[in-house]
């Protein structure tokens, strides 16, 4: 009798060290997506003000139909957000003015914190705005 408990108290030992080892990688899933979905969100947000930016006449602050005022750096951003990072991410214009004549385009880009699919590096997530459209890219 005293070795089949041995054995079953060592059986139950493994599968409650199985169980938090799953545990464990689940809940880090489960963060990385939730600040995936979250970089996203904020994006789509900021995409959608660069739209408006786009269409909003130049005497009133926009773009006239053009990205031209959103650049690469804080002036372009703050353009769209007086924060350019949250508790999400830290977000920067990938790419701006992309585009012939006028500039017809601009990328958004959000770098997360939390460890991405990769194992090393954060998530990163990337917008391209169009005039009436926008893509979503999840880069890690």
């Amino acid at each position: 009798m005293g070795q089949q408990q041995l054995l079953l108290i060592i059986l139950g030992v493994i599968v409650v060290g199985i169980a938090v080892a799953v545990g464990i990688t689940m809940f880090s899933d489960s963060a990385t997506n939730a600040n995936r979905d979250a970089i996203t969100n904020d994006l789509v947000n900021l995409a959608s003000r660069a739209q408006q930016f786009y269409r909003r006449p130049t005497a009133l602050g926009g773009g006239g139909y053009s990205f031209v005022g959103i650049t690469k750096d804080a002036a372009g951003l703050a353009k769209l957000t007086n924060k350019p990072s949250n508790g999400n991410a830290v977000y920067s214009i990938a790419t701006a003015g992309a585009g012939t004549g006028t500039a017809s385009t601009v990328e958004i880009e959000g770098l997360g914190n939390e460890i991405g699919t990769n194992g090393s590096t954060p998530v990163k997530v990337h917008v391209k705005v169009l005039a009436s459209s926008d893509s979503v890219w999840v880069l890690n």
